[in-house]
This record gives structure tokens, sequence and C-alpha cells, in this order.
């Protein structure tokens, strides 16, 4: 007989984080951060959402409230939590068992999973390109599947960054790393991945380059648990062997490093995977993992001079990594880079949030203010960490917007 695992899974992470509710001391911290309970009624707030309403979902009895579904698991109230209170956690598995219940959209089962779309788009780039900028084609896709006919969506790169790893030899170096390249980096902007290990490889480490798939990040955040572990696995199980020979994982997708990190531990409940715990264990950020490197005295800093004015967008789940902000200390190494920090909060696309009809103009709200903040620096470009990120920032500000790592290959000449 098969069984369906629960999204309140069973487990000593799992249990930490249900259990973390009784912590609350409802001091409303959580609801002062919430840039989406800000922007919608729609959504009450992180408290009530969170360990208020936990208390009210007993077994299998229906969830009490369908609110949570309005909540961008964007991690603020997890991190300002003074009691330590695992908030978005436990919106996320709430979420998951409404959909559960309540059933998933054909919309979500599709954005949910992007190494499907990517090599579906990939072979046929410029017809894919072209249905995805045509404005007729926008708004049956609207009415259809319920993706917004505004909502940023990425070019196809029409090749992908692991066909270019195929034929791509590191030089040898002083130890290995394994790259973790996301899907973003994969079918849309295979050239950051590139730059990542053309960057790397200039600070003397040798490159490794698994084949592997997607994190099942999106599919978690769209309630699909199961599919998810499944993803996770299959990534691990290829990353593991890195791992267990003294490698360290190195990702340039801020979101699906932490997902390696800490997600798929706590949320989806996988700390009793072998193979999940121990690439948890190596897994680094690559403005974490460079700046670390600069730290032991290992980082080359013969950079160009960079006469350009950059405004920084810290993401959310970047944030969720408890690491700083390791890009601006990376950037203040490069000559004549005028570097202004964006301090506005989250630009409101939360993965695949602000994708969906019924949330496009509750991304766009969460992120007016850092939109205006942009704009007013006048910078030549934006830097941050996430993908989805860059082309929501890019779409609503028409400013160009580039990884960290991006600017740091620029500036020691690699191009």
């Amino acid at each position: 007989m098969q069984t369906t695992h629960s999204p309140a899974v069973d487990g000593v992470l799992g249990d930490l984080v249900r259990g973390s509710l009784d912590h609350c001391v409802k001091c409303t911290i959580c609801e002062t951060y919430c840039p989406f309970s800000k922007a919608t009624p729609l959504f009450p707030g992180p408290k009530y959402s969170g360990p208020q309403a936990e208390r009210f979902r007993i077994g299998d009895e229906p969830q009490p409230d369908a609110s949570v579904d309005y909540c961008s698991s964007c991690g603020i109230c997890t991190q300002v939590c003074p009691q330590g209170v695992k908030i978005a956690e436990i919106n996320t598995r709430a979420k998951a068992r409404l959909h559960r219940e309540r059933g998933i959209k054909l919309r979500d089962r599709i954005i949910a999973r992007p190494t499907v779309l990517g090599r579906l788009g990939t072979p046929v780039a410029p017809l894919a390109n072209y249905t995805l900028t045509s404005r007729p084609l926008r708004i049956v896709a609207e009415r259809v599947l319920g993706v917004h006919r505004d909502a940023a969506v990425p070019r196809f790169a029409g090749r992908t960054f692991h066909g270019w790893a195929r034929s791509h030899s590191s030089p040898p170096g002083t130890r290995t790393v394994a790259f973790f390249h996301n899907c973003g980096t994969d079918y849309y902007e295979p050239d950051v991945g590139e730059k990542a290990v053309a960057v790397l490889e200039h600070n003397g480490l040798h490159v490794e380059i698994p084949k592997q798939g997607c994190c099942g990040l999106p599919l978690q955040s769209n309630g699909l648990f199961d599919d998810a572990r499944a993803y996770v696995r299959r990534l691990t199980g290829a990353l593991a062997p890195y791992a267990r020979a003294g490698h360290d994982i190195v990702g340039p997708a801020t979101s699906c490093t932490l997902m390696l990190k800490r997600e798929a531990l706590e949320i989806l409940g996988m700390e009793d995977e072998e193979d999940v715990r121990v690439v948890s264990e190596r897994t680094y950020d690559i403005t974490e993992y460079l700046l670390a490197m600069h730290d032991r005295g290992e980082l080359k800093t013969d950079f160009r001079p960079l006469p350009q004015r950059l405004a920084y967008h810290a993401p959310c789940q970047q944030q969720g990594h408890n690491i700083g902000k390791p890009a601006l200390d990376l950037f203040a190494l490069i000559p004549e880079l005028e570097v202004v920090e964006m301090d506005h909060g989250c630009c409101g696309i939360a993965g695949t949030y602000g994708l969906k009809s019924e949330k496009y103009e509750i991304s766009m709200k969460v992120g007016d203010g850092l939109f205006r903040q942009i704009g007013a620096a006048r910078p030549d470009v934006v830097g941050c960490d996430s993908e989805t990120c860059r082309w929501h920032i890019e779409h609503a500000t028409g400013v160009p917007s580039e990884h960290p790592v991006s600017v740091l290959h620029r500036a020691y000449g690699l191009a």
C-alpha cells in the first residue's frame, strides 16, 4: 500500500519547527516586518497565519483558514523573530497541507518544474521567447493558466550551461570544488555559470561540474512536497560523492543553496537522509565562499577599476543564510566601484509567487519602495544574488541587473 507523506513531517527538525510556535509571545515584530501583510488584506500576517493558526491545524481536519496561501515564504518573519519561532517554515508546511486538501492548480504544477520548461523551451528558444513577449499570447496564457500577462519571465538562452560544462576542462588547482548550478543558470543565464566558474578558477580552484537537476525549491514553494523530495534526493545523490571526498559545493543561486543548506532538512523533513545531510554541511553560496577565501588570504585582489554606480539589493533568501551580505565586502575590494546598498527590503517576486495572476499586483506593491529607491539612486546596474529577483527588478525599473559574480568577473578582467 502506497503512503503519502504529510507536510507536517515527523523527525527531530520537524518537531522543532512546529514546537517553536510555543515560544511565540505575540510581540507582533513579525507583523511589523512582513511586507506582504502590509500590501494586501488577504494575508493577515505571519503571526496569525503561523503560530496562532497552527494550533488549530489538528490531525486530518480541514485547514481553518486559507489566508496562509498569500504568505510568500520570503522568510523575513523567521529572521526577525526574537524568540526563534520558525514562522516561515510553519507557514510553508501549512500551505502545502492546504494545497493538498484543496487541489494544486495546473499552473502551479507547470511553473514548479523549471527543468521541464527548460528542456522544452531551449531547442525552440526563438519561438518560445516570442510567445513570452507576445502581448496577445500572454493574455491568453493569463486567462488559461493564470500566469499574469505583465509578470517578468526570463528569455531562454538557446543553449545550456550543462552543455558548455561538458566541453569545459578545468585546470588543476590548489583544491577542488563541486559547482552546483541552478535551473536559471542552466537554461536562462548560462553566462552567469560560466563567469562563476572562471572566477573560481582564477582563484586557483579546480572546478568539477557534476550532472545535476533541480533542487526542488519551486515544487516545495507550490506545495508539492513529495515531488520536491524526489528532486532533492536525485540532486544530493549526484553531489554527495564530492562532499564525502571533502570537496565543498559552491553555487551562484542563493535560494537554491539555501534549499540544500537548510530548507530541505527543516521544511521537507529530510534530516534523516544521509546524502542530504552531508551535502547540507558542505554547501556554500558563492559570495560567501569567495569572502571566506579572502578572510583566509586566498582570494586574488587583482581587480581593475570599475567606474560604475551599483545599487545592491540583498534578496530575502540570501539573508536567510545568516551570513551577512558578503557581496558588499567583495564589492569594496574593487577600485572606483561606487556601491549604494538598498535597504527597503523584499522585491516582491518570491520565486513563482509574483508570476501568478492573483498575486502579481501584490508583488509589485511589495516591491514598490525598492523600485523607487533604485530609481532615486540612479545606478548604472543593480547587483542581486537571486535570478528571479533580478528579472523582477529589471522588469519594474528598467535598470540592468547582474549577479555579483558577474561584477567580479568584469573587475578581474576575465571578460
